[in-house]
């Protein structure tokens, strides 16, 4: 019996068990196909399943009691009209007006019809740093397969723009850019209705190296009766097309997950896939202080509510196989002759955490490290920090595992203790194996009994072999969420680490350092079957880690350096000969 060969095999086993685990978890392939590119429609409430007013949360300090079949709030003293705003797809126009935006870190684009955000390319991220002219990340199209958009409106049973209203622009220029020296540019929009003497303003404000887009409501009243209105805030898309099938596992595409999140103070983060939209049902969840998002590898947009102000957050799937989340806030009330406004962000890019916690404490929760998230965070807290002291991704890889393995060095050694006391009896073992043949009982109970001679603790090093792997699987997720990474260069001929080695020498190196470390550890009394299967462990991980990318490869092999160096120092020093061999039985 080897115990500790035993557990080693499990951790093994299980490191390749829960990382594949971890992959399939997040396997978000959409059911629906993306739609085909067709001219969306302005669709009814009823046939979209969008809310109207009557759908809408009402006063400030407490939602209303009644619900409708939507299980959305109702504006209990809301006059029934017979014509309302509805919350929808603008209609396509090809003659419509928009207006480009650029500034150091954003180029957007924003249609009158609606005054939607319906474009939004991030410069500083390439799609892929080898070949610039394949562009920069986009997040926001109307680009049939890759649609989004991020769009605002009014709900009331008086007249109020929706998302088909047509906007006119106060700046007559086409293209609008950050002027040097500038700290912010804004876009203002403007409404009227002339029958009622309704004005809304929509003002968008991109502030220089900000991800964080103000936008800013302002309704001028200038008519005979009060108006009341639900501002709503909602962002549309497509599901991503399938991944290639010749992916797998390898990119992180394939198994990030993709689709709407949302924090509510009461449960806290929470997130849903697309393909899930419809049987979990529509939420319909009231939520103050919150955001809510639509979720993708490394990159987030997210309607952050104004503070301290009811909204009911509530996700759907529409027409032309589209998906909704959508906020819809408090009863706004301006009387004649009065006006009132409301700010709202929309965070339109990278998962960067500092800047993401100065827009909402609680928006880093959307770079989702799954269920290590309570050990990944302050891994990263930790990586960041080197990073900002070696200036370099890569070296600051290896100082997190150099600190790791200090940290561990008590589990560890125990761990290396162990194995090298049952290398220095591995020969008395094959003895006791020889001479008791298949009698696996009588073999058993001798070879416990050399333990209990020896004072060897058969498990001692078993249990600390599985302490680093929820570590190892945490700082897996983030090495491979984390946006800081994504395609940072390390030195010589590894210029992005979120991709695979290209000349495969990292990964041959982790194989070899596997190959050594299984020859220091002991295997005695293991039938011939387990010792192949163990021999070809390191031949069948070298070829995984050849297609992970680099920046794991190298957490890996800096582990398996160091802990081949301290497993050789502890057979050296505890793996001497130990008391006299067995007499060879008769």
């Amino acid at each position: 019996m080897n115990q500790n060969r035993a557990f080693l095999l499990f951790a093994w086993v299980a490191v390749a068990i829960l990382l594949a685990f971890e992959w399939t978890r997040f396997s978000t392939t959409p059911t629906t196909p993306p739609p085909a590119p067709v001219a969306p429609v302005v669709a009814d409430a009823g046939s979209a399943g969008l809310p109207s007013l009557a759908d809408a949360p009402t006063s400030p300090a407490t939602p209303a009691a009644a619900s409708t079949d939507a299980g959305l709030p109702t504006v209990a003293d809301a006059p029934q009209a017979t014509a309302t705003a509805t919350v929808a797809a603008p209609a396509a126009d090809a003659s419509a007006a928009s207006v480009e935006i650029l500034t150091d870190v954003l180029r957007l684009r924003v249609e009158s019809t609606g005054g939607t955000l319906v474009f939004a390319e991030l410069l500083d991220y390439p799609l892929d740093q080898e070949n610039p002219d394949k562009g920069n990340v986009i997040l926001f199209d109307l680009e049939p397969s890759r649609f989004e958009i991020a769009q605002t409106g009014w709900l009331s049973t008086a007249t109020a723009p929706g998302a088909d209203a047509r906007y006119a622009f106060e700046t007559p220029a086409s293209t609008l850019a950050l002027a040097d020296g500038a700290t912010s540019v804004e876009l203002p929009l403007v409404w009227r209705d002339a029958a009622s003497g309704l004005t809304v303003r929509k003002v968008y404000t991109f502030t220089r190296g900000s991800y964080a887009i103000g936008v800013r409501h302002e309704v001028i009243n200038e008519g005979s009766a009060a108006f009341t209105g639900n501002l709503y805030q909602q962002l549309l898309r497509v599901p991503p097309p399938p991944p290639p099938k010749h992916a797998m596992f390898t990119n992180p595409e394939t198994f990030s997950f993709v689709g709407a999140a949302w924090y509510s103070t009461a449960d806290h983060f929470e997130k849903r896939k697309f393909e899930d939209f419809v049987d979990d049902g529509t939420l319909d969840k009231t939520v103050t202080n919150g955001w809510i998002a639509m979720l993708q590898h490394h990159f987030v947009s997210a309607w952050v509510p104004p503070k301290d102000q009811p909204q009911v957050f509530s996700v759907h799937a529409v027409d032309g196989g589209r998906f909704a989340a959508r906020s819809v806030g408090q009863a706004v009330t301006v009387p004649p002759g009065g006006s009132d406004r409301v700010d709202l962000t929309l965070w339109v890019g990278p998962k960067l955490q500092d800047p993401m916690a100065q827009v909402h404490p609680s928006l880093p929760l959307s770079l989702d490290y799954g269920i290590f998230s309570f050990l990944a965070q302050p891994l990263f807290w930790v990586l960041n920090w080197l990073h900002g002291l070696f200036g370099n991704w890569g070296w600051a890889i290896i100082g997190i595992v150099v600190i790791l393995k200090l940290l561990l060095y008590p589990v560890s050694a125990k761990q290396y203790q162990s194995m090298a006391r049952m290398r220095a009896v591995a020969p008395r073992i094959e003895q006791l194996k020889e001479r008791y043949g298949e009698d696996r009982m009588k073999f058993n109970q001798a070879m416990m009994e050399l333990y209990q001679k020896e004072k060897i603790n058969p498990l001692g090093g078993c249990l600390p072999m599985l302490v680093p792997i929820p570590i190892f699987l945490a700082l897996y997720w983030v090495l491979l969420e984390s946006v800081e990474l994504r395609q940072a260069p390390w030195m010589l001929w590894i210029d992005n680490l979120t991709a695979p080695d290209p000349l495969f020498i990292l990964p041959a190196l982790n194989l070899a350092v596997m190959w050594a470390t299984q020859k220091l550890t002991p295997s005695p009394g293991m039938d011939p079957m387990q010792k192949k299967v163990l021999q070809w462990m390191p031949v069948i991980f070298g070829v995984m880690f050849a297609f992970f990318p680099s920046g794991l490869v190298l957490y890996w092999l800096t582990n398996g350096v160091l802990g081949l160096a301290q497993q050789w120092w502890m057979t050296k020093r505890y793996g001497g000969p130990t008391t006299p061999a067995v007499a060879k039985a008769k």
